[in-house]
């Protein structure tokens, strides 16, 4: 378990290494000069080179990166020009915004899919599972800046019941958490489903009825926790991507998160804060997955055996 474990945490490492060096490239190669966007077409070609000089534009590529990645490992990304403030201090301060509200969506999401998937799974095969089926295929399909602008639209505008943006109260986030989890109710719905009918035909529960236990309880303490190992993995995963995601729903409804703050920085190229947003994002991610695999080991004892 241990080796495990260990053998996962350097893989981590590896993949957020691999992630800040692309995004380091990636923004070296964008079109543009920072320092003439700071100060301006107007400034003067000495303020641009002192200007360089100072952000250390002017250093050697590799310099560059030597310097990034010391200054990474410290918890350094320089400070935002638009902000005047620390780059990593500007994303924490957006990212309780974004976790708030990816919460949110995770839980709508698991209550509306798992409810949809154990319905359909409990009536296979009649009308109402075959309604489920489609609602879920509909619910994947459409994108979610579709449904982003159509539920601010009836609820905001028509009946005039929620806000369609940011206003610091509770209220305000049922429409962006549901425009991030409707298309995974569908998903959810149709994995849980799926996992449900294969191991209700598992000779384990046959073996169970006929011990005279009944079906709530078969279902609840053996059923329901197998089909669960796939389905934790694939949330994990989830919450990563409503965290990194969500930045067309942020926008859509004004909402204060880091997905908002890197189109803005993007767009006015503020460097730091680029980086220190895509590193969170990069962290957040590949450590829910540390944490799946860890859940997955605990939901699953034949892994354990595996890794003994």
């Amino acid at each position: 378990m241990t080796a495990y474990l260990g053998r996962r945490l350097a893989q981590a490492l590896l993949q957020i290494w691999g992630a800040i060096t692309i995004v380091f490239i990636a923004l070296r190669v964008l079109p543009g000069d920072p320092a003439e966007l700071i100060l301006g077409s107007q400034a003067t070609p000495e303020a641009l080179e002192e200007l360089r000089g100072s952000l250390g534009l002017d250093e050697p590529l590799l310099v560059q990166y030597a310097t990034h990645m010391r200054d990474v490992v410290a918890l350094d990304f320089g400070h935002s020009w638009r902000q005047s403030v620390s780059a990593l201090d500007a994303c924490l301060e957006r990212l309780g915004s974004t976790l708030s509200l990816s919460a949110w969506a995770m839980v709508i999401t698991i209550v509306l899919g798992f409810a949809a998937g154990s319905f359909a799974a409990r009536r296979a095969n009649t009308w109402a599972d075959h309604l489920v089926s489609v609602s879920s295929l509909v619910g994947q399909a459409l994108p979610p800046f579709w449904i982003g602008i159509m539920l601010s639209l009836i609820f905001a505008r028509w009946l005039q019941i929620l806000p369609s943006t940011a206003d610091g109260t509770m209220v305000s986030l049922l429409l962006p958490a549901f425009t991030l989890a409707l298309p995974f109710v569908g998903w959810l719905a149709r994995l849980v489903r799926t996992g449900i009918l294969e191991e209700m035909n598992q000779d384990y529960v046959r073996t169970a009825h006929a011990k005279g236990m009944s079906h709530r309880v078969v279902f609840s303490v053996h059923v329901l926790r197998n089909t669960l190992v796939p389905v934790v993995t694939m949330l994990g995963l989830l919450m990563g991507y409503f965290i990194a995601n969500g930045v067309i729903v942020e926008v859509i409804f004004a909402w204060p998160g880091i997905g908002s703050l890197l189109i803005d920085s993007i767009t006015f190229r503020d460097y730091a804060v680029v980086e220190a947003v895509l590193t969170v994002i990069t962290v957040c991610y590949i450590l829910l997955n540390l944490l799946v695999d860890v859940l997955y080991v605990y939901l699953d004892p034949r892994i354990q055996l595996e890794n003994a």
